[in-house]
């Protein structure tokens, strides 16, 4: 309750003075405010000025006083509510783009991981890689190594090595982590094949937001069935790749992607460095690169001058793809019950 004994008494002449609702709604200066002849002056309170942007942030830093029954029966924030600009940060960016179930059919065609399917060798493999690139990326969010370790490049030096194959099935088997998601970019503008190898539709994609600075990029992304999977088409290929990925705006663009999502892991299914620019342009956007050798077939010199030409990656991890046996003789996923 407020203190009535500091309240001024009201002016004798109350048709010359302003009334209390009009000294109370803040449209009086109180310090203009001259007490009765014969009353000692009194000290006017405080009131601060009632304009709509005070009052809402008084009730957004005030909200969680609110009684507990009513607490308990209120929906918790989402990520995007706009209660998190209080600190003056943007709220979380949604992605808004198409929804497209995925085939598991198509999936198995193309020896890819299923969700939800029985566990093999393919899938114990990339627990194993992913858990790697997990933990990574949890030390650079910590600030313990560098920076941007939720976005990793998976790259190769010349085309067919796998790195797509490979780049999807990380990203699916990331989608099946309970505390993270995934979203799978096709960053090779001039041959993107993510989206066939899911069996998505093309359409726009990364290279359109970077070209045109009018486009938003969530509007792009697609939503899938596999919870946790989210995926950005390359979009249309222009004489200039390079040079946009090297423009200022990439920065911006790829900063969307995880914007104020701690959780979310980015897979950049770059081209092959040997055979295109534009992946030693991505590779000083990203905090991992993961670069995929096929035995038997990529030579010691091409992966040298790979991963020279990837120096703007400060994190290089190093995947073997497609051999036919093991020197140690582990075959991962027969402890399940499966047999190769």
């Amino acid at each position: 309750m407020t203190d009535q004994s500091k309240i001024p008494l009201p002016p004798r002449d109350k048709a010359s003075q302003p009334s209390l609702i009009e000294r109370a709604a803040g449209t009086f200066d109180f310090r203009t405010f001259q007490a009765p002849t014969g009353l000692p002056a009194a000290p006017a309170p405080a009131l601060p000025p009632k304009t709509v942007p005070a009052q809402a942030e008084t009730v957004a830093v005030t909200a969680p006083k609110v009684a507990p029954e009513r607490a308990r029966a209120a929906p918790p924030a989402s990520p995007a509510s706009p209660a998190s600009a209080l600190d003056g940060a943007p709220p979380v960016q949604q992605f808004r783009g198409k929804y497209y179930p995925i085939d598991r059919r198509h999936l198995r065609e193309q020896c890819l991981i299923e969700p939800d399917g029985p566990v093999n060798g393919l899938l114990e493999e990339f627990r194993i890689v992913k858990r790697q690139l997990l933990l990574t990326a949890a030390e650079s969010r910590a600030g313990r190594c560098a920076p941007h370790g939720e976005r990793i490049m998976v790259c190769s030096a010349h085309p067919g090595d796998g790195k797509t194959f490979c780049a999807v099935n990380l990203a699916l088997s990331i989608a099946a982590e309970r505390d993270n998601e995934v979203l799978l970019v096709d960053a090779d503008f001039a041959k993107p094949s993510v989206l066939s190898a899911l069996g998505l539709p093309g359409g726009p994609g990364l290279m359109d937001a970077l070209v045109d600075p009018g486009l938003m990029i969530e509007d792009y992304i697609y939503g899938t069935d596999i919870p946790g999977l989210f995926v950005l088409p390359a979009g249309n290929s222009t004489g200039a790749d390079t040079e946009y990925v090297a423009s200022s705006r990439t920065t911006h663009v790829l900063g969307r992607l995880t914007q104020h999502s701690p959780n979310r892991i980015v897979i950049f299914d770059s081209p092959p460095v040997l055979a295109a620019s534009p992946a030693s342009e991505l590779a000083s956007h990203v905090g991992q690169a993961l670069m995929v050798v096929r035995a038997d077939t990529t030579g010691e010199a091409a992966l040298r001058d790979a991963v020279n030409i990837l120096s703007g990656c400060e994190d290089i991890k190093l995947l073997l793809n497609c051999t036919r046996f093991s020197p140690t003789g582990r075959r991962f996923g027969s402890y399940y019950g499966y047999k190769q």
